[in-house]
């Protein structure tokens, strides 16, 4: 009965911070906006021509980026640089993306004294809302003595590549979270690419949280030799977040039923349908197989209120050979209380 109590208690949280968060007019819901026009219609193309081309197993190779460092401290052992570099999209998505999501930004913990050859990195993705560096930066720290250095990507749309007019992390169009994927997926193979054949990284691997680990199991998918990929509190699609979760609460549907009706009359329902068809998009059951799905983990909730368990199960089946590890908590608990978990999966 205490178990039991305590997990009502986690999902409870959950509903209670979505609430504060979602349910209230401290900031403007997501898509307030709407869908985003010719923009969504560009999206939508561009990932339907690529999953034509994984059907075929024949996808483009990850951008070449070369980041220009600045050290921001460093100890006896330590050094934490900071590095930027042009977002290695195609033009179409650049002329798409928001000016300020132009250039990438991307903060870098290793060792000082280790050869990278005998040593991993892991890219850390954001999560929803998160804007800066600080808290991958403190998931990572532990991890340098065991030899694993942490290189964390700052989101387009997020911290200083954020739009003006957009409040935190309310993406003001349906448009802006398939840019924002799409941006953060091809950076991340940039780095990775970067972190193999310019630095002489070993070992590698892609983690995130909640939306950060949806985009670490894309990246993880698409990587040419076998890395560790570590999705944490993440479903296997973004319509599981925003159509059954508690973001559901927190979208501006009627100000999406509107921009939808200047094309054609739609119900609430059919606008609800119409989202989780275009993020249908995000499913990550349709990308490849890793090469290694022995070293994919997946870490989930067993009461989590944005993310249902069925979707961590529908990523460990359509990945043979993964694994899920299940943590005691809903979702925000599990953020705050878990890390150790989280790092236990990176080692």
């Amino acid at each position: 009965m205490v178990a039991v109590n305590l997990g009502v208690l986690h999902y409870v949280l959950d509903h209670i911070y979505g609430a504060f968060v979602h349910r209230t007019n401290l900031t403007p819901p997501f898509f307030s906006r709407g869908w985003g026009g010719s923009n969504l219609d560009l999206l939508e193309s561009i990932i339907k021509q690529f999953f034509q081309g994984v059907s075929g197993q024949k996808w483009p190779p990850p951008g070449l980026v070369q980041p220009v460092w600045r050290t921001v401290w460093e100890t006896k052992t330590t050094c934490l640089r900071e590095g930027t570099f042009k977002t290695p999209c195609d033009r179409q998505v650049i002329a798409a993306l928001p000016p300020e999501s132009h250039n990438a930004r991307v903060a870098f913990l290793a060792p000082k004294f280790v050869p990278p050859h005998q040593m991993a990195c892991v890219v850390h993705l954001a999560g929803t809302g998160d804007h800066t560096f600080e808290r991958r930066l403190r998931l990572g720290a532990p991890l340098l003595k065991e030899n694993i250095a942490t290189m964390v990507l700052e989101s387009p749309f997020y911290g200083q590549r954020r739009p003006k007019l957009q409040h935190g992390a309310k993406l003001l169009c349906v448009s802006d979270l398939l840019l924002l994927g799409k941006a953060t997926i091809e950076e991340a193979r940039g780095l990775l690419n970067w972190l193999e054949n310019e630095a002489g990284y070993g070992k590698m691997g892609v983690c995130g949280l909640s939306m950060g680990g949806v985009h670490a199991a894309m990246v993880g998918s698409l990587h040419p030799t076998p890395i560790a990929t570590l999705p944490f509190l993440s479903p296997h699609s973004a319509a599981v977040a925003f159509c059954e979760g508690i973001l559901k609460h927190g979208t501006a549907w009627e100000a999406l039923r509107e921009d939808a009706t200047q094309q054609a009359a739609m119900t609430l329902e059919q606008v609800q349908e119409r989202m989780r068809s275009v993020l249908s998009l995000t499913d990550v059951t349709r990308f490849p197989v890793p090469k290694n799905s022995n070293a994919v983990i997946f870490v989930a909730a067993t009461d989590d209120g944005y993310i249902p368990k069925h979707s961590a199960l529908e990523l460990q089946k359509a990945w043979p050979g993964s694994e899920v590890r299940w943590v005691t908590g809903g979702h925000v608990s599990s953020f705050l209380l878990h890390n150790d978990e989280f790092r236990k999966a990176i080692k």
